[in-house]
């Protein structure tokens, strides 16, 4: 079994083109999609079109789950703009999507941890900055299936637990950088523009997790983001780096 995984696209078009040249260029057919599929200042309704399209397994992110259940004034600015472009018939895709998913006997699909679609697992986020979960942060989440794979993060990891279960995150399709301040204001960046996501494939030993890098026309995006007034991004797409000062 062998497939492809796909995270946190935000509506970048670009990037998610080029990961699935790149996916179809290395022979693999199927892919999986773990949501925040649209929220960003980009392209949401051409990004749900083309994977609606497609039909993928895809669960929703915290980002779906924010435009449909709140207020446009209980958004952020990017989920608010975000809510303004989707339409009817978008919002009753991501109604559909299932919070986690069974994709095999032994893999689960979900977005932050299996609890919690908002909650880092393979990262914590700290003052300033991130850092990479222990391996009893990490088991304290983990559930009894060979290979978990997540998102949320938007930085790629893949973690082998002493059991040998599987957690990896195939980090981020559409925005490489961004900042936060829960729990506390912290950052995350990749540090380059490149596009994420992995391949999975499981041998006579079990799986193997293979972290995937894609270079695009991250320009593109970025002058996208800056068409929308959002100068943030366009720094974060051209740099993977979060603006400051």
């Amino acid at each position: 079994m062998r497939f492809a995984a796909v995270s946190d696209i935000h509506g970048n078009l670009p990037a998610l083109e080029a990961v699935v040249a790149d996916i179809a260029a290395r022979g693999i057919e199927d892919v999986v999609n773990l949501g925040d599929c649209l929220s960003g200042p980009l392209w949401p309704v051409e990004t749900a079109e083309y994977l609606i399209a497609r039909g993928w397994p895809t669960i929703a992110g915290n980002h779906e789950r924010q435009l449909l259940t709140q207020s446009i004034t209980e958004m952020g600015v990017t989920d608010a703009a975000t809510a303004t472009e989707i339409t009817d018939g978008i919002r009753g895709w991501m109604a559909s999507l299932p919070s986690t998913f069974a994709y095999a006997a032994d893999v689960m699909l979900v977005h932050g941890t299996p609890s919690s679609d908002h909650r880092y697992w393979l990262h914590r986020g700290q003052r300033g900055a991130m850092r990479e979960a222990s391996l009893t942060e990490i088991g304290d989440e983990a559930i009894d299936v060979a290979l978990t794979l997540c998102g949320h993060t938007h930085l790629p990891r893949a973690v082998t637990l002493p059991d040998g279960r599987i957690v990896a995150n195939p980090g981020s399709v559409g925005l490489p950088a961004y900042e936060d301040d829960l729990p506390s204001y912290h950052v995350v960046e990749t540090g380059t523009p490149h596009a994420r996501y992995l391949i999975a494939e499981r041998g006579g030993a079990g799986w193997n997790i293979e972290l995937c890098a894609v270079g695009y026309d991250f320009e593109r995006s970025a002058r996208k983001a800056e068409q929308a007034n959002r100068p943030s991004w366009a720094h974060a797409l051209r740099t993977g780096r979060v603006m400051r000062g």
